[in-house]
């Protein structure tokens, strides 16, 4: 499989940083084609400006200032997006990444009288995330509602391929986590994806 991991993480010395590592080699070892866009690394904005905002509908100019991007997304048949949660929901980063990038015509039809909003990028027919977070799961899941998992398994569901299976691996209490803990989830998510078909 075609996997495009989207990474978002500001410190190179990070959990994260360790578990986008372990995961590519994962892939990799797997037999997967792999490709990575670091966010933080590639000084990707964030902010939609007012010029790109005012084009978001126009097919084709809409593409331009993320056409690099949009050409990832064609490439992959899976997504995996390595993050840290904050404030119960990702990153400003990653949600820009989402705000600039997943544009209409490119990678959905909008929805019109009697008829929802319709599948571009059918070539992707797996997402997964990897997360750590702060609260304890019971927080995250029944007070919170799961908002980071429910915008990237639930939310780009419905824009790529029906068959589409997804992956949530989350490590909750990142704050108070021992050494071991941490190097076991790191474990954890190497051994998912190396047994990714």
């Amino acid at each position: 499989m075609r996997m495009l991991v989207i990474y978002c993480h500001p410190c190179p010395e990070s959990l994260t940083a360790a578990l986008r590592d372990r995961a590519l080699a994962a892939l990799a070892a797997a037999g997967h084609q792999t490709r990575l866009i670091d966010l933080y690394a590639e000084g990707f904005d964030p902010v939609m400006g007012s010029d790109e905002r005012r084009a978001y509908h126009t097919a084709g100019a809409n593409e331009v200032p993320v056409a690099a991007h949009l050409e990832a997304l064609r490439w992959a048949e899976g997504l995996l997006f390595v993050y840290p949660t904050w404030w119960y929901g990702l990153p400003a980063m990653l949600k820009g990444w989402l705000d600039r990038v997943w544009i209409p015509h490119a990678t959905f039809t909008m929805p019109e009288p009697g008829k929802p909003i319709g599948r571009v990028l059918t070539n992707i027919r797996f997402i997964g995330a990897v997360s750590t977070l702060g609260s304890p799961w019971w927080w995250w899941r029944l007070v919170m509602s799961e908002p980071g998992r429910r915008t990237l398994l639930r939310g780009l569901r419905p824009l790529v391929n029906p068959r589409c299976r997804t992956l949530w691996l989350a490590l909750h209490g990142i704050d108070g986590a021992t050494a071991d803990q941490r190097m076991a989830f790191v474990g954890k998510v190497e051994k998912r994806l190396a047994a990714l078909r």
